[in-house]
Parts: C-alpha cells; sequence; structure tokens
C-alpha cells in the first residue's frame, strides 16, 4: 500500500508546464505531509553538461527528495525525463520510509509516459552523471547466457576449469564468464518483497528455478532470530531477506538482512555458479525497485552461526574489528569455516520448522 500525500496546486502547475520543455530539473521535497515544490533550474546547456552541476548540490546528505530531470532527447509523449530517488544513508528511517511510500504518488501526478528511467541512490555517486550512465549501460549490456550456453560451459568447467569454480566461490572473487544473470522474480516473490518493505512480514526465502530460469518464493514464514539457523536447508542453496529487530545504543531499530545460504560442494556446479551469478542482480532490483536497504549481506555454508549475536556484529561492527587482520593466523582446520561475507556488494529440504 502506498501513501497518498497531498501534491499541492502550485507543484501540479509547475510540472504541467515544465513537460513542455524550458526547464531542466524540478525537485520534490514533502513538506507538512503535502508534496511541494523544493527547487527547479531551467536549461543552460546540454542534458550532461547541466546534470551534475545542477543536480549535485541539491541532494541534502541528511534528507531524501524527488527529482525529475529532463533529457534532451523525445518521444511521442514529448521529451524524455529521469526520476531519481535520492534516500541517503544517514537520514531518517522514517523519512526513508515516507519518501519510499510516496513515490508513486509523485510517478502518476508528473506521468510516467514521460520518464525514459529511474534510479535510486543512496550516495552522490549512484545517481552522479556517472552513476546515471552506469546504470545506461548495464541496461543495455549482453543478455544473459542461454540454457545451451550455461551447460557448454558446466561441462568445459567439470571438464579441467576446477580453480575456476573455487575462485568463484572465494570471498575474494566473482564469477568469471557468467556474470550478472538476471533471472525473473515470480509473481508471489514480488508480493513478498512489497509486504516485506512494508513490514508486513519479517522473512523471505528464495529458490531458482534452474529449469524455467526464475526466482521463486519458497515461503514466508514468520521467523523469530532463535528460529533462523532452522530455516537454512542442509542441502539446497537458497537466499533469504530476514528482517532484524534490535536494540543499538538505545534505538529500536529494524535491519534488513541478505543471507546467501549454499551447503558446501554437495551441490551441483550448475547450482553453485547460478546462486553465485544471480545474486547481484536480485539484490540491485530489490534495493532499486522495493526500497529495501540491505544493512548486511552474507554467504553461509549452514544455519549453525545465525545466533543473535552473531547477526547483530555484523550490522553493527565494531570500529576496531579491522586490526583482527593483523591477528595471528589460524593453524589447519579439518574443514571449511562455515561462514563467508559477501563484499561489496531456502526451505523446502533441510528446514525443521
Amino acid at each position: 500500500m502506498f501513501l497518498v500525500l497531498v501534491v499541492t496546486a502550485e507543484l501540479k502547475e509547475f510540472m504541467a508546464k515544465a513537460r513542455s520543455g524550458g526547464v531542466r530539473l524540478i525537485q520534490v521535497l514533502i513538506r507538512d505531509e503535502q508534496l511541494v515544490l523544493g527547487a527547479y533550474r531551467e536549461s543552460s546547456q546540454t542534458w550532461d553538461r547541466d546534470y551534475d552541476h545542477y543536480l549535485l548540490p541539491l541532494l541534502n546528505d541528511q534528507e531524501p527528495c524527488y527529482i525529475m530531470y529532463r533529457l534532451d532527447s523525445q518521444s511521442a509523449q514529448g521529451f524524455e525525463w529521469i526520476f531519481i530517488s535520492w534516500s541517503p544513508d544517514q537520514s531518517a528511517v522514517r523519512l526513508k520510509m515516507l519518501y519510499a511510500a510516496t513515490r508513486a504518488t509523485v510517478k502518476k501526478e508528473f506521468g510516467g509516459g514521460h520518464i525514459k528511467d529511474e534510479i535510486f541512490g543512496t550516495v552522490l555517486e549512484d545517481i552522479s552523471l556517472q552513476g546515471y550512465q552506469r546504470y545506461v549501460s548495464s541496461c543495455s549490456g549482453p543478455a544473459p547466457l542461454t540454457a545451451a550456453e550455461q551447460e557448454l560451459q558446466r561441462i568445459k568447467i567439470t571438464e579441467g576449469k576446477v580453480k575456476q569454480v573455487k575462485a568463484e566461490m572465494s570471498v575474494e572473487s566473482k564469477p568469471q564468464s557468467v556474470q550478472g544473470l538476471a533471472f525473473p522474480l515470480q509473481q508471489a516473490a514480488k508480493r513478498a518483497l512489497q509486504q516485506l518493505s512494508e513490514r508486513h512480514i519479517n522473512y523471505i526465502q528464495l529458490r531458482l528455478d534452474t529449469e524455467k530460469e526464475t526466482i521463486e518464493l519458497v515461503h514466508t514464514n514468520a521467523t523469530e532470530t532463535r528460529d533462523l539457523p532452522r530455516r537454512i536447508p542442509t542441502d539446497t542453496p537458497r537466499y533469504h531477506f530476514f528482517l532484524f529487530k534490535h536494540s543499538y545504543k538505545g534505538d529500536y531499530i529494524e535491519s534488513v538482512v541478505f543471507i546467501y545460504s549454499m551447503p558446501g560442494y554437495s551441490c551441483s556446479i550448475k547450482e553453485r555458479m547460478l546462486y553465485s551469478s544471480c545474486k547481484s542482480r536480485l539484490l540491485e532490483e530489490v534495493e532499486r525497485d522495493y526500497h529495501l536497504e540491505v544493512a548486511k549481506k552474507m554467504e553461509i555454508d549452514s544455519g549453525d552461526e545465525l545466533t543473535e549475536e552473531f547477526l547483530y556484529e555484523e550490522v553493527h561492527p565494531k570500529q576496531h574489528a579491522h586490526k583482527q587482520a593483523f591477528a595471528k593466523p589460524r593453524g589447519p582446520a579439518g574443514k571449511r569455516g562455515n561462514k563467508r561475507l559477501i563484499r561489496g556488494g531456502g526451505g523446502e529440504n533441510g528446514e525443521n520448522s
């Protein structure tokens, strides 16, 4: 459900006039439960020369806003625009939620047919000119490999590229050949993510359907932190989104945690490659389209270590944690460690609940 705020007459009138050209940028703010005109800029040079000069000075690192930015290109509807949602990391959670809930209202009022691209940013690099150009480049990139190409790659790996697979599964590396696959979300999965963004549920488990090449919902069973280890299957990979409710420095906080569970090498090479390759694009879509700010992303072998203390330390790492890099190395172990964190950047089987 989206929150509908009153759009002031001034903003409505200004948007209608701006669509015909002349105006380069419109800033929309929320004031006294109303959507109001914040600032605007008229065209001076080409759209790309105006972009950073006009846009960046308007961005407050404490407060979200919406920006409508006009391109020089036109479609049948008229000039094409970029719809920018600015939601800085330092802004209050209440403000972030308020702006996220009114996004649809602003788009509808301006006219969705005029919007060519939508971008969402929490830091300046996300929505600067270079950030927008990276977004356009990613949208026009090569299509994901077909099923036949994936199968051919699997055969090549099994014949002699074991090192490549091991490198892919390490903390430091990324997939070498199958990068950023984008399996579409099933409708039930989309509904679940929307419910999580609205805090109607607190847990989502997703799986890849490797035959249909889709991401499907497994379940959204209510989950307490103590139940989380039992949600992790022991024989199949999964993606999990968990709303970690806790207190930090006296404040109540609800942090979304993403968990990629991969139970060792008992899974097939194809599963390992596909799950590893799909997670980045999935997280991009979740943060962009559902405005879910993921506080921590982690990769685990099993659910044994998913205690409340562990989650708290991952979401709120101690400032001196970097000193651990100089600690005495561990001795040889009989098996791999249980957790691997994803830098950078479930349960039909193996679940007891």
